[in-house]
Order: C-alpha cells, then sequence, then structure tokens
C-alpha cells in the first residue's frame, strides 16, 4: 500500500499476452481519502464503548466492585466476558491499522524531507503492533483461565503501549511543523508523560496488592494498593485514546492506495480465457 492524494478511483488494465516475451498484466488499484481520518476516530469510540459496556454489565450483575475495578476484572466472567472478548479484539485491529497508516505516512514525508530516521519509525510501529498483540492476549486469556498468560498480554499492552507514545512523541517534535504543529505535538508530550508517570505505580501498586479478586472491601489487606492500581490502569488505557484522537487531523491530509496485480507467471492462464 502507498499513500497520496486523490479520491475513490478504480483502475483496471488487461492486456493480450505478448509474443516477443514481454510480460504483460492485469491491476487494479483502490483509492481511499475521504474517510481515512474516520479510522482513529471509530478506534477511540469501538474501545470506550467496551471498556463502558462490559462494566456497566459486570456491575449490573455484581461481578465486580463498582469502585474502580481492574479493566480486565469486568471482562472476565460471562456473559461480559464474551462481549469484552469480541469488543477488544477488534479494538487491537483497529489500533494495529492505524497504527500502520501512520507509519506509512511518516515514511512517505520522511521520503521528501528526512527529518526522522527510518529505524526510529520503524521501533514505534513494532512497539504499537505489540501493543496490540498484548490487547489480543488480555481479551482471550481471562485471569480465572491462565493468569501468568493474562498478566503477560497486560504487561505487554501497557508497557509497548506506553513506549510506542514515547516513540511518536519524540517524532512529533522531529517532524515540526512538516507534519504536525506545536499544540498537536504539546498534547503527545503530555499524554506520553502521563502514561509514563502513572505505568510504574499501577505495576508496583499490583504486586504490592497481593492477592487478585473481584469483590473488595475497604478493610481487606492490600485495598489502597489495588485501588491505586486500578486507577492507574484506567488512565494509562484512556492515554491511548485520546493520543489516537491526535492523528485525525493528519490523516485528512492523505490517501490510502491498495494495488493489486496479477503475478507474471499466471497471466497467460488467467488472461487468455478473456481475450478468447
Amino acid at each position: 500500500p502507498a499513500l497520496g492524494g486523490g479520491d475513490w478511483t478504480r483502475k483496471q488494465r488487461v492486456k493480450p499476452p505478448q509474443r516477443s516475451g514481454a510480460v504483460a498484466g492485469a491491476a487494479a488499484m483502490w483509492c481511499l481519502k475521504p474517510v481515512l481520518h474516520i479510522l482513529p476516530i471509530f478506534l477511540v469510540i469501538w474501545s470506550c464503548a467496551g471498556f463502558i459496556i462490559t462494566f456497566i454489565i459486570a456491575v449490573e450483575r455484581r461481578d465486580v466492585v463498582p469502585f474502580i475495578p481492574f479493566i480486565s476484572d469486568t471482562g472476565t466472567t460471562p456473559p461480559e466476558s464474551c462481549v469484552f472478548g469480541l469488543m477488544i479484539n477488534i479494538s487491537a485491529f483497529l489500533g494495529a491499522f492505524t497504527i500502520y497508516v501512520r507509519y506509512k505516512i511518516l515514511q512517505s514525508l520522511n521520503e521528501a524531507n528526512p527529518l526522522v530516521k527510518s529505524c526510529l519509525n520503524w521501533l514505534a510501529f513494532l512497539c504499537g503492533l505489540l501493543a496490540c498483540l498484548g490487547m489480543c492476549i488480555v481479551a482471550n486469556f481471562q485471569e480465572t483461565a491462565l493468569r501468568v498468560v493474562h498478566d503477560i498480554g497486560a504487561l505487554l499492552a501497557f508497557g509497548m503501549g506506553t513506549v510506542y507514545l514515547i516513540f511518536q512523541a519524540v517524532i512529533s517534535f522531529k517532524m515540526l511543523p512538516l507534519c504536525n504543529d506545536r499544540w498537536a505535538f504539546g498534547f503527545r508530550a503530555f499524554i506520553a508523560a502521563l502514561s509514563i508517570i502513572v505505568f510504574f505505580p499501577m505495576i508496583a501498586c499490583y504486586f504490592v496488592s497481593g492477592e487478585s479478586k473481584f469483590k473488595w472491601d475497604p478493610m481487606d489487606k492490600g485495598y489502597s494498593s489495588h485501588v491505586t492500581s486500578a486507577f492507574c490502569e484506567w488512565i494509562v488505557a484512556f492515554c491511548f485514546n485520546f493520543f489516537f484522537l491526535t492523528y485525525i487531523k493528519e490523516f485528512q491530509k492523505f490517501s490510502l492506495r491498495i494495488k493489486t496485480e496479477l503475478h507474471p507467471d499466471f497471466q497467460n492462464d488467467v488472461l487468455t480465457p478473456i481475450l478468447s
């Protein structure tokens, strides 16, 4: 896929095989411009809806206490676990696609104005994909089934997600004012800094709280650490969502082209019946 300007188009070309040995081919191209900026909007709405819906179901069924449970606790017991798994898996896919589009945009800009090293863009892309993989692990491996796998997925999602925000904040600074303005950079830097600040207390308080359970009482040992860890987890999760909203303006300036081409080895088999 490549990025550039244009509207919805579809071009198709078919040429007969040439006896001289030159290879003819068929190609089709779709160009998506007017709706590309909707991708981060839909991602944020879908992700927030997934968190809120499963929280409401879990509290209504009294599976968790309403005061700041862990996000994954609200999606552990059926039927909310089914909704949680479905919506988080789709969020992970949308997130990976958004991260890929951002990667291609920076790659295109860097070809004309090499302000950012390509390895930095690639590392940010890799961290973003690992964070999405962690989301899939959290969604499909509930903590009551495989606690260790679930915790690894959560650490991957929040850890690599925070690193992705840091990389993108650095890239935004280096790309000023070509790709984004100072307001966008300032907001991204703030979100990245906030994620760093709350990430470490989230991990530390999670281990300090000790026992893992869904229904906590204020008199329980480790209750304050549990609440602190859960509160930090919600902040980090929504930091990711708010960060993706800053991509909307940039995505409006680019289009995504997907081009398909017929492999030369199969052109004779496919084109000959069409032309006969």
